[in-house]
């Protein structure tokens, strides 16, 4: 009996990462969204929704912690317990960088975009989907898939850059645009990060699938 409700909390908190893996891809379309539409209203609620997120990586913490205190998990489980810990720390850090972007919002109120907005939402339809791939990955233990989404990164990376090079040429064309272009870069800085933060995660899933750590946040080719 003990072992069932040790592997009922272990599937519970599996379950309660997941959600909160998708809770924090939701924050991020909604603060490019934001951005992208200057909805005010919407940043604010992403920004608010921040500190929800905050608590729920702490209340997973516990209970992990709880679990590895009052139970003698196998190897394989504590590969699970340990990831898990790893994999909501990660998930608040992304959640971070999706409320600094509705703060850029916020900050740059109702003011005309200096340009249309392209690549940007680019970046956060591909974090958004290396984060639901990686969840997936991590529930199904494949470490195939893991590194496939890991490798999206450097998609990522690549519109960061074309980002920055943009804004960079704005900014040397007409200097009043300097203020908001920087806005915008550090908005694709948040998503460039919270990029890496889900190649985190793909190690995670890979230790747990394979027991091996495996730096995934490399430069593919």
């Amino acid at each position: 009996m003990v072992r069932e409700a040790f592997e009922r909390e272990l599937r519970a908190l599996e379950g309660e990462v997941v959600a909160l893996g998708k809770a924090v891809g939701e924050a991020v379309r909604g603060a490019v969204c934001a951005l992208r539409a200057r909805d005010v209203d919407r940043a604010e609620r992403v920004d608010r929704a921040d500190d929800d997120i905050n608590r729920r990586r702490f209340s997973l913490e516990e209970r992990c912690l709880a679990l590895l205190a009052t139970q003698q998990p196998m190897a394989s489980d504590l590969r699970v317990l340990t990831a898990i810990l790893h994999i909501a720390t990660d998930l608040e850090r992304m959640g971070d960088h999706a409320a600094g972007v509705a703060r850029l919002v916020i900050r740059m109120g109702d003011e005309p975009l200096i340009k249309p907005l392209v690549d940007i939402p680019r970046m956060a339809d591909l974090v958004v989907a290396m984060l639901e791939e990686a969840l997936d990955a991590f529930v199904r233990r494949d470490a195939a898939a893991a590194r496939r989404a890991a490798a999206w990164d450097d998609e990522v990376d690549a519109l960061h850059d074309q980002v920055h090079r943009e804004l960079f040429l704005l900014m040397i064309q007409d200097p009043r645009t300097v203020t908001q272009a920087t806005y915008l870069m550090w908005a694709s800085h948040g998503l460039e990060r919270t990029a890496d933060l889900v190649t985190n995660v793909c190690e995670r899933v890979v230790f747990v699938a394979q027991g091996v750590l495996e730096d995934l946040n490399q430069p593919h080719g």
